[in-house]
């Protein structure tokens, strides 16, 4: 019983020591040589007119945000799909309720306006 334990507290200790090696090793042995070409501002390897710091608007992200979710719905969805015919009668009737509460916040996204793109 107490060796179950043993493996669990190894890597309690060691699973922060891998985060941290990755984001310390770079800094150690990476090569530091700055100049003023290096920390200029640019936008897809070209040099920036006017103001660099343009404030995008939250739709754009909101629209990800929708796309992200339905994204996500396709992951849940497809092994329900895939196993359909198998599934007990229950398990059809929470995928069928799954899909009307993402379709009704389908909806309510729509009737929002956050689906146009403006």
């Amino acid at each position: 019983m107490l060796d179950d334990w043993i493996f669990i507290g190894i890597f309690l200790l060691l699973a922060p020591i891998f985060p941290a090696a990755a984001l310390l090793i770079p800094r150690l042995i990476a090569p530091r040589k700055p100049n003023p070409l290096k920390t200029e501002t640019y936008e897809c390897g070209v040099e920036t007119y006017g103001e660099t710091w343009v404030q995008f608007k939250a739709q754009y992200y909101i629209f990800a945000l929708v796309f992200l979710i339905f994204d996500i719905e396709v992951v849940f969805l497809f092994p329900w799909a895939v196993a359909f015919d198998q599934l007990p009668m229950f398990a059809v009737l929470e995928g069928v309720l799954f899909i009307l509460i993402l379709v009704a916040g389908l909806l309510y996204t729509w009737r929002k306006g956050v689906l146009e793109w403006v």
